[in-house]
């Protein structure tokens, strides 16, 4: 042990006595170092930007969206062209009892109808959005309760004013008390608060790819409630009737939301079944809005999946690239040390001369090549957390540097002088000492 750590010392002087050169041929250590690192980071980022999506959305889901007249691509062409509209009924509570007798893949529904009104509560007035829905609604999209209870059924049967509230209407409106069992204005109808939801942390980013609300800001009431209290769409009017005329008022008919529901989230029993199940419903609202696409049919865990294969293959690269940095870096490590070997033959007959053997010239050119890695592994950590957070803060990328990628890339510097530096330490060990003492 003594030899061995007199041996170490030895290679410590060496790599001191020469700090520039040490540190330069560190350099390709510490962009690999630094390279991988970062790329760790930002797949870890990404992974937990995707998980964070699936909490939000559930899983295997299906979610279908309204679409009114002057969404639909052909809208424009038939006003040009003075036609009429087809009519469709719009979606509806009807559209889903249909899919539940057709679909035997389906496990959980969940219709929403959607109100933008005010609210007003001693004093204040804000907008907001009221969502009409059932309790399916918050179990699909694994939405916790804070305060209060969840809708009872006779809250469905009779439509009873009553409400669950988002995190921030909570902080807006009962910020020093709890609002259960308060009363809260929404359009022209007092709601009696049951409930407040537990804040749902979400990223911009996230709600705007997914296409999704923020849940805190809403109000949410039986889906029963909205239809009596506020406003029934599925109801025909004059306007209706209107959407098929070829007159100068069916641009503004065709404005008109005429969907009694305005989202309904299907889930699926298994992940395979999810494109099988959206064809089906596709089919069965293609029939029965008479061939009017007025709806959207997503599967956004399937969006969330090519997305995920994006960023594989973003991970890929990066990996390859670092990959190829360290490479560069041992090579310069090899090259430098044969170098050292060759500027250092006489020291090296001076050392076997006087007793050391050829495991002591091995470990000691083994050990300045294991140590040169490790400074710039060192440098290599440094360098790329620091890329993670400018990365996070500059191109709005999520990263996280986790505690085990330091560990690797420590590993892998060490690894890559050992395996570098053995080639120069045995070739070192390999020179005959007498002629090593002829050199000049």
């Amino acid at each position: 042990m003594q030899q061995v750590l007199f041996n170490f010392f030895l290679a410590l002087e060496a790599v001191f006595a020469n700090k520039l050169r040490a540190v330069l041929t560190a350099l390709g250590i510490v962009f690999g170092v630094a390279a991988v690192i970062a790329m760790l980071a930002i797949g870890r980022g990404a992974q937990e930007a995707i998980m964070e999506q699936m909490k939000l959305i559930g899983t295997n889901n299906i979610i279908i969206t309204s679409k009114t007249d002057n969404n639909n691509e052909n809208s424009s062409q038939l006003v040009n062209q003075k036609k009429k509209r087809p009519y469709s009924p719009g979606l509806n509570l009807a559209d889903l009892e249909a899919i539940q007798l057709l679909l035997p893949t389906l496990s959980e529904v969940s219709p929403e109808i959607i109100q933008n009104t005010t609210i007003i509560q001693s004093g204040k007035l804000e907008r907001a959005k009221c969502i009409g829905v059932t309790n399916a609604f918050f179990e699909l999209n694994n939405i916790q309760l804070g305060d209060g209870h969840f809708f009872h059924d006779k809250h469905f049967d009779t439509g009873k004013t009553v409400c669950i509230i988002g995190k921030n209407i909570h902080t807006k409106f009962f910020s020093e008390e709890s609002p259960v069992g308060k009363k809260i204005k929404c359009g022209n109808t007092w709601m009696t608060i049951i409930g407040v939801l537990e804040k749902r942390i979400a990223t911009k980013e996230s709600l705007e790819n997914l296409g999704i609300r923020d849940y805190n800001a809403d109000i949410y009431i039986p889906i029963t409630t909205s239809l009596l209290r506020f406003k029934n769409r599925a109801y025909i009017s004059k306007k209706d009737l209107d959407r098929g005329d070829d007159d100068d008022n069916n641009n503004n008919a065709s404005t008109e939301n005429y969907h009694q529901l305005d989202r309904l989230v299907l889930q699926i029993d298994k992940p395979e079944n999810l494109s099988a199940s959206a064809g089906i419903i596709s089919r069965v609202l293609n029939r029965r809005h008479l061939g009017v696409e007025d709806f959207e049919i997503e599967i956004p865990e399937k969006q969330i999946e090519a997305q995920q294969k994006t960023q594989d293959t973003f991970n890929l690269v990066l990996a390859v690239i670092a990959g190829i940095s360290l490479l560069v870096g041992g090579i310069g490590i090899m090259n430098i040390m044969l170098a050292s070997v060759l500027e250092r033959i006489k020291e090296i007959g001076v050392r076997r001369s006087l007793g050391a053997k050829r495991m002591d010239i091995t470990l000691q050119f083994l050990f300045e090549a294991i140590f040169i890695s490790l400074i710039g592994g060192i440098l290599g950590v440094i360098l790329g957390v620091g890329a993670a957070e400018a990365i996070a803060s500059t191109a709005d990328i999520p990263t996280v540097v986790s505690t085990w990628s330091i560990v690797l890339s420590f590993g892998v510097a060490a690894s890559i002088g050992l395996f570098f530096g053995l080639v120069p330490a045995q070739q070192a060990a390999q020179l005959d000492p007498i002629k090593a003492l002829r050199t000049d």
